[in-house]
């Protein structure tokens, strides 16, 4: 397959637009309800969040600061796309952070702390929805995360799961047992949204793909994604003609380059995604095969 028509590799400006989005409302539930209210928060946000309340450094700032290790980390494992919508999802939120801040806005809720949980898990699940659902991240410790799963095959769930146990347990050094209390309604909210809005609430996708270039379409995933396809005989039941219906199991967040990569072959094509409970071997279970390094 020509370069040109690599989908795994293409920056979209659509997707940076969503991202953009997304990262502005998630930065607004930061600002007007976990800062304003004192409620903690799991990853590098949490940190950030810790940073501020014990030396008073903007987490605008702290969001670059923190996050430039971890892509010194990430900059010879993550493909050249990957690490370009990091940065931007990176820095679009440091932005936002900044931004809001600035803002003459209060949102009077008189510091109730369960409207302050929900408040902050629809916005923050919502907008960390929209980044993730679109192919980006905001920084921070998905890039361990995905390194882990790469490298390690621990899925990226369990180390953001570790890592948010120890980021919150940390935050108690200026939370008290009742901030903490509504902060894990805030997490449990943020989690549910996160999972609605990238309808990935499952830990994997079944893709069934019925086209007449099965064959192309097959090695684009193979070659792009690097996930496994397998063709099923079939037989048209208005054609009588017989047909390879192409069957792949992917993760929610390689959906989005799944549909622009059947998209970009066949626009013809059938596409069924079938939730899948559970996942079992390489790129799941197991260690994926290293990809390609774009980065030397």
């Amino acid at each position: 397959m020509n370069k040109d028509k690599s989908i795994s590799q293409r920056i979209s400006i659509v997707d940076m637009l969503v991202m953009t989005i997304g990262a502005g409302i998630y930065s607004f539930g930061i600002v007007f309800f976990n800062m304003y209210n004192h409620l903690a928060d799991g990853g590098v946000t949490g940190i950030t969040l810790i940073l501020k309340a014990l030396f008073n450094i903007n987490p605008a700032y702290s969001t670059i600061l923190v996050n430039i290790p971890l892509f010194l980390i990430g900059y010879r494992f993550l493909g050249k796309r990957d690490m370009i919508y990091t940065l931007y999802g990176t820095f679009i939120l440091a932005v936002f952070l900044w931004i809001w801040q600035k803002v003459p806005l209060t949102i009077n809720i008189e510091h109730d702390l369960l409207l302050s949980a929900i408040g902050a898990g629809i916005f923050g699940g919502f907008g960390c929805g929209l980044v993730y659902r679109f192919g980006g991240t905001t920084g921070g410790v998905d890039i361990v995360a995905r390194l882990f799963e790469r490298f390690k095959g621990v899925q990226m769930g369990q180390t953001l799961l570790i890592i948010d146990v120890v980021v919150l347990l940390s935050s108690l050094v200026y939370l008290n047992i009742r901030q903490m209390a509504y902060t894990l309604i805030y997490v449990f909210i943020f989690s549910m949204l996160v999972n609605f809005t990238q309808q990935g609430a499952y830990t994997a996708r079944g893709i069934l793909i019925i086209s007449k270039n099965s064959q192309g379409i097959a090695e684009a995933l193979m070659e792009q994604l690097e996930r496994g396809v397998t063709f099923l005989d079939a037989e048209g039941g208005f054609s009588n003609q017989p047909r390879k219906v192409i069957y792949c199991v992917v993760a929610p967040n390689e959906l989005h380059d799944l549909k622009m990569i059947i998209e970009s072959i066949d626009e013809q094509a059938f596409v069924s995604i079938i939730n899948v409970n559970e996942a079992i071997g390489e790129g799941f279970t197991y260690k994926r095969p290293k990809r390609f390094k774009l980065f030397k």
